[in-house]
């Protein structure tokens, strides 16, 4: 029986029905009459509770019993969560998300940042604070997007007098886009780890292996550029070296993590209204939970080897050394002790979606776009920003305005004004659909200082013809 029919009898959606399907494997391998098992299954969905001690079906009825208690109306805190907002101007849609991500009963505090703009369930640019729960579309879609810095030892003059050795190594040692993958697959030790720890990640394993060292994308990319550095405690003394900056995360098996765990909190909560339904919760106390967070680790590891491998081949294409990695998550939980609205302090899980890690000297990445520079940064410590950052500049319109808008005429003209030479990207990308990254800084200047700025020179993305998957 597929998931609709089940539904169709009184069985919902998620956990519910996929212990049904397991129940109704294991009766047609024992060869019982399928028939009977939907009459049985019925009458278990009707009356759970008579069959909570049931062998074959007391693991579903208590299911049933637990769906149904969380099945009530939905009652809001008394009070929202306290936020703050960094930025002026933001888009209504994306302020109306986090504060209704304030009205959770599990919220704490939460904030938003200059770069924020609408996305599923909390925008892009949110941060919020939960007690022990984690909400799958709060840490994003792609989990474990993130940033990698490689300052190479190579002259920064390489950018304009041997451009064509870093661009072959550049198109020889990177793949874009959905299903993107190498004739020979990667190697890295990401795949030695316990796949293992949900039965969902078990089947993305060999998925997973064929995108090894790929990059997804929409505003995923990787370049070369010129970075000045301003302050030494980056780790280099002041000066201007060659750097190479990737942008990506967990790729399609990320994907499948967070729909699969996204849909199982919304049938969880099936007393939350329309306007909430993505911002549906695991706790962390039960199985569900501890499963999706598991996958959300795995995640940010594999993510992480993803740009590892990019960084290593190219430099390694380039046979020069690496002066310097700098990398950070900006789609994901952590658990962290912070200061709560009544003044103590305590543990919660901190949903970062398109939001840096901030901390007091916790060095970060914001970049601007394909023509617009970027940012070493160091955190400041801000608690009611949770510690947090932007992740870039943010989009100032949509994908669909920015190809309607612009002209690849006028975004190269753009481009050949600032020497930047561009690989591949899709009209969605232009600089003009990005809020100005100077305008984000400043108004985030009590949460981040800059210790160097980076100015994209050669820079790939995936072709235009691509589905985002950012």
């Amino acid at each position: 029986m597929k998931t609709r029919d089940l539904v169709a009898i009184g069985i919902p959606a998620g956990q519910c029905a996929e212990t049904a399907k397991q129940i109704l494997q294991r009766a047609k391998a024992a060869k019982h009459s399928m028939r009977a098992m939907q009459d049985e299954l019925k009458r278990v969905a009707a009356a759970p509770r008579e069959f909570l001690d049931d062998d074959r079906y007391g693991a579903l009825a208590n299911q049933l019993v637990e769906h149904t208690a969380v099945a009530g109306t939905f009652r809001p805190r008394l009070a929202d969560a306290p936020y703050q907002i960094w930025g002026r101007d933001l888009e209504a849609d994306a302020v109306r998300q986090l504060t209704n991500a304030c009205k959770l009963p599990v919220a704490v505090s939460a904030a938003l940042m200059p770069d924020a703009h609408v996305g599923y369930g909390l925008p892009i640019g949110g941060v919020l604070a939960t007690d022990d729960a984690v909400i799958p579309y709060a840490v994003g879609v792609d989990i474990a997007c993130r940033m990698k810095m490689t300052v190479l030892d190579l002259p920064v003059s390489a950018l304009s007098n041997d451009s064509s050795r870093l661009v072959n190594a550049l198109e020889r040692e990177t793949r874009f886009g959905i299903g993107a993958t190498f004739r020979s697959p990667r190697q890295h030790d990401v795949m030695d780890r316990d796949w293992d720890v949900t039965a969902l990640t078990s089947k993305l394993k060999d998925r997973a292996w064929g995108q090894l060292g790929t990059s997804g994308s929409g505003n995923h990319f990787v370049e070369y550029g010129a970075l000045t550095v301003t302050d030494h405690t980056v780790g280099l003394p002041a000066g201007t070296y060659l750097a190479l900056l990737s942008h990506s995360g967990s790729r399609g098996s990320g994907a499948q993590v967070a729909q699969h765990y996204s849909r199982l909190a919304r049938d969880l909560h099936p007393e939350l209204p329309r306007e909430l339904s993505h911002l549906a919760w695991l706790d962390l106390s039960t199985e569900a939970g501890q499963e999706y967070w598991s996958a959300m680790e795995l995640m940010g590891r594999y993510a992480a080897a993803n740009h590892e491998l990019i960084h290593i081949h190219i430099a390694r294409s380039l046979g020069v050394e690496v002066l310097l990695d700098i990398e950070n998550h900006h789609n994901y939980a952590w658990r962290e002790r912070h200061r709560r609205p009544d003044g103590s302090e305590s543990e919660v899980i901190v949903h970062r979606k398109g939001a840096t890690p901030a901390g007091a000297g916790v060095i970060g990445i914001i970049p601007g776009s394909m023509g617009t520079p970027g940012y070493v940064v160091r955190g400041k410590g801000v608690s009611n920003s949770l510690n947090s950052a932007s992740h870039g500049a943010g989009r100032r319109m949509s994908r669909t305005k920015a190809k309607a808008l612009f002209t690849w005429d006028v975004a190269k003209q753009f481009l050949r004004e600032r020497g930047v030479t561009l690989l591949s990207a899709g009209l969605d990308e232009v600089p003009m659909a990005y809020k100005d990254i100077d305008e984000v800084m400043a108004a985030q200047r009590d949460l981040v200082e800059p210790l160097a700025r980076f100015e994209p020179r050669l820079v790939k993305m995936a072709p235009g013809t691509e589905p985002a998957e950012d």
